[in-house]
């Protein structure tokens, strides 16, 4: 029995101490997104979960007391969260709320781990609360300026902020075409410093310049295509929706108390909420194309914005397995730029986390372990084939 209290006091320990630190990491981050916040709703919202997560914080160091064990000074915030803040303060918090509802996802998965911890039950009612706000700050962003009806809709699809796979918007874009830039232009370059001598470093630069123009442009175009079609597609529905809701208005009311009634309102209530919708045409047409075509007219997307992303993301990653051979001659620069681009890898696949909300060790160390594989593949073929010019 002594022996297994002794290994439950070693784990309730350990249980606090990883509890306090994550919840020093949600203080630290949370102090930080509603000093920069301007808009009052989401400041607000962000100094009570902080002021939560402190609660949370007292819990565990009284914990950490009782067993004995002074509680640690605060130590420097994660690595994860120090980026999120940064990143919060160059695009704003609006840019970090995928990245944020990740880190609460893997705050609720660690505590998932320590049920039988009697606080972890206390801790999770509050983190409950932390899910409805950020519900509703995404319904208020989605229905900033529409009617009541519409927030309604859009509370729909809020539920469990944490557990959706959000798309990331422009930081999660910008990330992957880095990642694409850099893991092909890398593959190229190597392949043609295997496959030329010592002094021809400027057929090495010309072949990388070319793989970087060719790739960014491909890629500039291919999105520009994919997102235009995409496009057309969408407005084309959504104008037949359009079309179908002023040529039988009494079917499309219908339709909107049989949605209503499908999600449990009594038929009175649900004719009722349909014919107020339908008051207002605009309303009445954002909702059908909601509920039947899931669909947000207000978020199709720009085809030109996500061109020139793709494009200058893509450049950016090509660009640094290629610097060290403008810069320098020889060894030195293949040295050089297996050195930059192993960070750059790995750097890149540690931001991946960021959106994952997985270790950032384990991201970079398997971004750097594809990207070099196919460096290590193409300059072996390229030292193979041996062209000379």
């Amino acid at each position: 029995m002594r022996e297994g209290g002794a290994m439950q006091e070693i784990k309730d320990r350990a249980a606090s101490l990883a509890g306090l630190a994550l919840e020093r990491d949600a203080i630290y981050l949370y102090d930080r997104l509603a000093a920069l916040e301007k808009d009052p709703q989401r400041k607000a919202a962000f100094e009570s979960i902080a002021a939560s997560e402190r609660r949370h914080a007292a819990i565990w160091e009284a914990k950490l007391i009782s067993l004995g064990e002074h509680p640690p000074v605060a130590a420097r915030p994660s690595w994860r969260v120090r980026q999120i803040s940064i990143l919060a303060r160059i695009f704003g918090t609006r840019a970090v709320s995928d990245m944020v509802k990740a880190l609460e996802g893997f705050e609720e998965e660690v505590y998932g781990a320590h049920t039988d911890v009697p606080e972890v039950h206390e801790i999770a009612k509050d983190e409950a609360k932390h899910a409805e706000i950020w519900r509703d700050l995404d319904v208020a962003h989605k229905t900033k300026g529409v009617g009541a009806h519409r927030a309604a809709v859009a509370e729909t699809q809020a539920r469990e902020p944490w557990h959706r796979s959000g798309g990331g918007g422009t930081l999660r874009a910008s990330i992957f075409g880095i990642s694409d830039g850099l893991v092909s232009n890398a593959a190229l370059v190597f392949g043609i410093a295997g496959a030329t001598t010592a002094g021809q470093g400027s057929f090495v630069v010309l072949a990388g310049v070319a793989g970087l123009l060719a790739g960014a442009f491909s890629m500039a175009a291919g999105e520009y295509v994919s997102m235009r079609s995409q496009t057309e597609v969408l407005e084309r529905q959504i104008e037949l929706e359009r079309a179908e809701l002023e040529a039988m208005p009494e079917e499309e009311e219908k339709e909107i108390a049989a949605i209503y009634h499908s999600r449990g309102f009594p038929d009175a209530e649900a004719a009722a909420i349909a014919k107020q919708l339908m008051a207002d045409p605009k309303i009445a047409l954002e909702t059908l194309v909601r509920e039947e075509l899931g669909l947000d007219p207000e978020e199709l997307g720009s085809p030109w914005g996500a061109s020139i992303g793709s494009f200058l993301a893509f450049a950016v990653g090509a660009f640094i397995p290629l610097v060290p051979f403008i810069l320098l001659t020889g060894g030195t620069a293949l040295t050089v730029s297996i050195a930059l681009t192993s960070l750059a890898l790995f750097g890149v696949g540690a931001a991946v986390s960021l959106l994952t909300g997985r270790s950032a060790l384990y991201s970079g160390a398997r971004q750097l372990g594809i990207g070099a594989a196919a460096a290590a593949i193409t300059y072996l073929v390229g030292s193979l084939i041996g062209v000379n010019v």
